[in-house]
Order: C-alpha cells, then sequence, then structure tokens
C-alpha cells in the first residue's frame, strides 16, 4: 500500500462521482446521482446522448448495452444485438422503458441493484438541485460528457452543433451553466461549444498518449480542464503540466483503488474521477 505524504497538497482535489457512484449504484441513474450527493461528492459526472425525438438522455452508450437491463418489451439483449438498439433511433417513451439496475453490474461486485430507467438530464438536473436544498448542502457541480464520435454523426447522434446546442439548452434553462464543465473526447463538440456558449467550461477528454500540446493545438485552443485517464499520468508529467498551463485544472479518471486514489492524490491535481467517492472521500479531510 502506497503512503500518504505527510501533508496533503494545499488545495484538497474535488471529488467526481462517475456516472454517479458506479461502484455502489447502477450508473447513469437518479439512485446512483443521489447516493453520491448524500456521500458529499463536489462533482456528478455524466453522459448524455439524444434521442429520436431530440431529447438530452443520460446514458453511456447510445444503445441498450446488454450488460445493464432489457429492451423496449421487458427481452433480454444479446451482446451482439445490443447496436441494433439504438437510442438516437427511439423515442424517450420507449427508452424510459428499458429499466437498468434490475441485477449488479458483473465489474462491480459492490452495486446495489436498484432499477430505474435512463432520465432525462432535465429531470437530473431538477432533482439534484432540489436535494442539494432538502440537504442544506452546498450546490454540486456537474461534469456533463457529450458522447461523440465522427463514425456515429447521423447514425447514433446528431453533428457536433446541434448535438451541443441540445445539451447547453438545458444547462442554461436549469441555471446550472456557472457550476457545469462540458465534456467531450471528440474534439469537434468542444470547438462548437465555445463560440454557442463562450463562457462554458469545457474539458478535453484523452486516453491516448498523444501529447497534451498537440491536441490542445489539434483543438485550436487551450481548454478549462484536461481529463486524461489517470495510467497515463506521472507525478513528472502533472508537474511539466501545471509549468505549461498554469490555469488548466487537470481532472484524470477514473481512479478507483485505495492505493491509486493516494497516489493521485500526491499529485496535487484538481480533481479525481472515480466509481467509488466513499473511497475518495475517506482520504481526503473534510470539506
Amino acid at each position: 500500500m502506497l503512503p500518504l505524504p505527510d501533508l496533503l497538497p494545499p488545495v484538497r482535489p474535488e471529488v467526481h462521482g462517475h456516472r454517479g457512484c458506479r461502484g455502489l449504484f447502477p450508473e447513469n441513474t437518479l439512485p446512483a446521482f443521489l447516493h453520491a450527493l448524500a456521500l458529499g461528492v463536489d462533482v456528478l459526472e455524466l453522459d448524455v446522448i439524444i434521442s429520436a425525438d431530440q431529447q438530452v438522455v443520460v446514458s453511456h452508450e447510445p444503445w441498450l448495452s446488454a450488460r445493464l437491463g432489457r429492451g423496449p418489451t421487458g427481452e433480454l439483449i444479446a451482446a451482439s444485438q445490443e447496436r441494433s438498439y439504438n437510442l438516437y433511433q427511439l423515442p424517450y417513451a420507449a427508452i424510459q422503458r428499458c429499466v437498468v439496475g434490475e441485477w449488479p453490474h458483473p465489474d462491480f461486485l459492490q452495486q446495489q441493484a436498484s432499477p430505474a430507467p435512463r432520465p432525462l438530464l432535465r429531470e437530473v438536473l431538477r432533482a439534484i438541485e432540489a436535494a442539494c436544498r432538502r440537504l442544506g448542502r452546498s450546490p454540486v457541480g456537474y461534469s456533463i460528457e457529450v458522447k461523440s464520435t465522427p463514425e456515429g454523426d447521423g447514425i447514433f447522434h446528431p453533428t457536433p452543433s446541434p448535438f451541443t446546442e441540445l445539451v447547453l439548452a438545458e444547462i442554461h434553462s436549469a441555471g446550472v451553466q456557472q457550476r457545469t464543465t462540458l465534456l467531450s473526447f471528440d474534439l469537434r463538440v468542444l470547438q462548437a461549444a465555445r463560440p454557442l456558449a463562450p463562457a462554458q467550461r469545457l474539458c478535453l477528454l484523452s486516453e491516448t498518449e498523444e501529447p497534451a500540446a498537440s491536441l490542445f493545438q489539434q483543438l485550436g485552443f487551450v481548454p478549462d480542464v484536461f481529463g486524461p485517464d489517470y495510467h497515463l499520468l506521472s507525478l513528472a508529467m502533472v508537474k511539466t503540466l501545471a509549468a505549461a498551463y498554469p490555469r488548466l485544472r487537470l481532472v484524470p479518471w477514473t481512479v478507483n483503488s485505495l492505493d491509486d486514489l493516494r497516489q493521485v492524490i500526491s499529485w496535487g491535481v484538481a480533481g479525481i474521477t472515480t466509481d467509488y467517492p466513499d473511497r475518495l472521500l475517506g482520504l481526503l479531510p473534510a470539506s
């Protein structure tokens, strides 16, 4: 087990609950978000896709995942057929019938079964804002990932500009834009978002070893936040990024084991995204 340094970094990292708290409750569901909120996360991370009737739906895949739940008529979904259950071709009324969390995810043995539909983004924002008031806690932040790829344009989702417009409209309608970061692996989404909402905080996600400087050059600007896979980082790289981009916030993902959490805390990053916010919170001083 890696020891914590004698002194924690001067800035306590934000706790970002990945898909709510995927290690504890079914991902991207209201039960997961509400549990993460009650635990005390600083930021809720979630993913969005678009339905056939242009609704912004909280889901990681733009199809019905065989591992998460059933189809519209209650049928089990074969893994080989899941992409044929294309959410971009289904109205939200049909998506809402496809409950997830009936059984625990096989990769997360602590996950509690808690059947729930894939919610609309506006429902999540409304419920969480109300829960913050009810719990008497400070408002939470939101990290909303736009799930987009060039190959999926017009098949699994709209092209970046209309996709981003739909998401930004929900963020602005809920009045949470100042507490929200828009995330994407797709450079085009951030490029579309910048002129549409110049004040909106943007995060470039990365899962490649391509240097940040190269990615930012392709993007055309330095984002507010950089979110790499934590396996791609080291203390030396964190220091290099801080020296090159003093205002850049670094929020690596998805850090789950206690040893890895301890190590990433010691790097002094701005935030840590985890499936187990309870573990991370247990390693940090109270906020």
